[in-house]
């Protein structure tokens, strides 16, 4: 292991005005005497204390000492004292900084007459030189606005760290970081920061010693972990602990991108994988895993939302969300107690489906339109779980404000006397031919339709926007040729038109005759270390859903799966809709995972009213969630295989429109 380079910084004694502090030279004395048990090689620190650090002294001692640190060494800044933010004062800087503001930390000789903060991107550009000479860099700052780079009173025992800015501050030196160009390097460092870039830190006497809130929550986060924490599984678990102590003070970590540097472990190490995108943690409020509405779940009551957290051999350990809030879920462990002073990294196993929102609408005004149209209310309002409401089924007296996917049901005399329901989607276009509508069972029949396109659309809109895997596997398709065996044309891929779709038309074949396009379809795996699983869903016009294409496997890093086997794929449109003009479409939804996932519940015949199978279709409870489990293999005659979880998952859809040209 190579050396790790610390500097620490601790400023209690400020001139007046400023208020001074009392546990940031704790702090830093704290961290050191932690953290240099824990470095696995040399431990060479550095210390600033109070007068000591000045702007420039803090500015010397990063270059000398942490600039010393070289391939395979670590570079360490940790700042305690105060922080401040004040008004841009360049044109530029006013345009690039988000909130128009500098943050900087008030250094011992910032608040006198002629002296300056240390603004944050000039720090950033001091410690990304650093790390541009091989090191791993890492910076820990509490303060308040430390999210951007800052401690004030706000109740008995809270001390903020905060600093009101100097008339004389003005323009920060032209350092690397603060140009703002296009050719702006990104960062090459991560922050541990104590609050948001527009929040105050805190501090209070813990067992008669003052420190930052921050710190101390940290410093146990960082001994409760062990070797192997992550900058991210450490930052979680502060998060919650500085939580408990103040509701407006939100620690951070950045750059916070998965797969990256904050996922390396706390003083540098390779890149951990982690078996979860998120993270459960103990809160002011209990266990509570960092994913919520903004992350694809239904708000408010979590019912049929569940993560698994799984370590290596390990059965799966359960967990039920109770409350999804905007960025988090509160949760419940089922069966099993987590330890409190971890972070456990968990992945979403059980999604709680959105309903459609149904709006039956009789526009002639007639008896029998109107009865027709509550007979449709009674059949949604029984068709669930021991007749009770349909669980995919909401019904809407006021279509224009439906959040989610929308049904019309408008009921309407057909041909003679009778009358049908005509389904339409939000924008008034027929989601399927017209139904007969007299009876209750048409009644029925019709609900039936509603669920079978409410589980196609889920299948359609499923995704997982906040996981990782996200971009690792590409789908390519590409076109084949008719003449001679089956052979690739070379041509590249093709690419989706200005729609967002990727046409296919059909062509004349050899013999004059038109011929559907033949596509060849596949899947590559990116990533240079993982092996996935993947799956490619067919879901067509007619709303139904298959895997035929790619019924599911493991592809390894830097391979490639193939459709059918590396046959060609060959699009057509249905012999009773082919005609010039004509065009059908598909989606085609990869889903990816860690772990195999059983295909049974993506499988959906095309809608057919006359199928007996679909009845009922909905009268299931289970029908409100999608449980991403792995298959039931129990029964192989070698033994029982081992249930591998799916762990992380994500999809991409892919659109595609096949057409026979009007002169075809």
């Amino acid at each position: 292991m190579g050396t790790v380079y610390a500097l620490f910084v601790g400023i209690d004694d400020y001139p007046v005005p400023q208020r001074g502090l009392r546990g940031a030279v704790n702090d830093a004395e704290a961290a050191a005497a932690l953290l240099g048990g824990l470095a696995d090689g040399a431990f060479e620190p550095a210390f600033l204390r109070n007068g000591e650090a000045t702007t420039d002294g803090v500015t010397a001692a990063v270059r000398d000492h942490l600039g010393a640190a070289g391939p395979g060494d670590t570079a360490l800044f940790w700042f305690s004292g105060h922080g401040t933010d004040y008004e841009a004062v360049l044109p530029l800087h006013r345009r690039t900084e988000a909130t128009g503001r500098y943050q900087a930390l008030v250094c011992a000789d910032s608040p006198r007459e002629g002296g300056r903060p240390l603004v944050d991107k000039e720090l950033g550009g001091l410690l990304d030189a650093v790390a541009a000479r091989g090191a791993h860099v890492a910076a820990v700052l509490d303060c308040c606005f430390s999210g951007g780079a800052t401690r004030a009173l706000a109740r008995t025992g809270l001390t903020a760290r905060y600093a009101p800015p100097a008339a004389w501050w003005g323009e920060p030196p032209g350092e690397r970081g603060l140009t703002g160009g296009a050719g702006e390097p990104t960062a090459r460092h991560v922050l541990l920061a104590a609050s948001r870039l527009n929040q105050s830190s805190y501090e209070r006497d813990f067992d008669g010693v003052p420190h930052g809130v921050f710190t101390h929550a940290l410093l146990a986060a960082v001994r409760a972990a062990g070797p192997g924490a992550t900058y991210r599984d450490l930052l979680a678990a502060a998060h919650c602990s500085v939580q408990t102590e103040h509701a407006d003070q939100h620690p951070v970590v950045f750059p916070a991108e998965p797969g990256g540097i904050a996922d390396r472990p706390f003083l540098g190490g390779a890149v951990t994988r982690r078996r979860g995108p998120h993270l459960l943690r103990h809160g002011p409020h209990g266990w509570e895993v960092d994913c919520g509405r903004v992350h694809g779940l239904r708000g408010g009551g979590g019912a049929g939302t569940e993560f698994t957290v799984t370590g290596p051999g390990d059965a799966p350990r359960v967990l039920r969300a109770r409350t999804v809030h905007t960025d988090r879920a509160e949760v419940e462990p089922v069966g099993w107690e987590p330890d409190r002073g971890r972070v456990h990294p968990v992945a979403l196993s059980a999604l709680a489906l959105p309903p459609t929102s149904v709006h039956i609408e009789a526009p002639d005004g007639s008896a029998a339109a109107r009865a027709a149209a509550g007979l449709m209310g009674e059949a949604i309002g029984s068709a669930g779980p021991g007749g009770g409401p349909a669980p995919l089924l909401r019904l809407t007296d006021d279509p224009a404000s439906a959040p989610d996917h929308l049904l019309r049901v408008v009921v309407s005399r057909e041909g003679g006397t009778g009358l049908a329901a005509h389904v339409l989607r939000r924008d008034g276009s027929p989601a399927v031919p017209s139904l007969r509508l007299d009876r209750p069972e048409d009644a029925r029949r019709v609900t039936d339709c509603l669920h079978h396109l409410t589980r196609w659309h889920q299948l359609l809109t499923l995704d997982n926007p906040s996981s990782p895997l996200r971009d690792l596997v590409r789908v390519e398709i590409l076109p084949w040729t008719y003449d001679g065996p089956w052979s690739f044309d070379g041509a590249g891929p093709i690419l989706p038109d200005g729609t967002g779709e990727v046409v296919c038309r059909y062509a004349l074949s050899p013999s004059g005759r038109p011929q559907e396009p033949w596509l060849s379809i596949r899947l590559h795996n990116r990533s240079a270390t993982r092996t996935l699983w993947c799956v490619l869903l067919n879901l067509t016009d007619s709303h139904a859903c298959h895997t035929a294409l790619y019924p599911g496997h493991f592809i390894g890093p830097g391979h490639t799966g193939f459709a059918l086997d590396d046959r060609p794929v060959a699009l057509s449109v249905p012999a009773g809709r082919a005609r010039p003009g004509a065009e059908v479409r598909d989606w085609l939804k990869l889903i990816v995972a860690e772990g195999e996932l059983n295909t049974v519940p993506f499988h959906l015949p095309p809608w057919d009213p006359d199928r007996p199978d679909d009845r009922g279709a909905g009268r299931s409870g289970a029908d409100a969630v999608l449980r991403l489990a792995p298959p039931d293999h129990g029964d192989r005659d070698l033994g029982e295989a081992r249930r591998q979880q799916p762990g992380q998952w994500a999809t991409r859809t892919i659109p595609l429109r096949t057409v026979i040209p009007a002169g075809g």
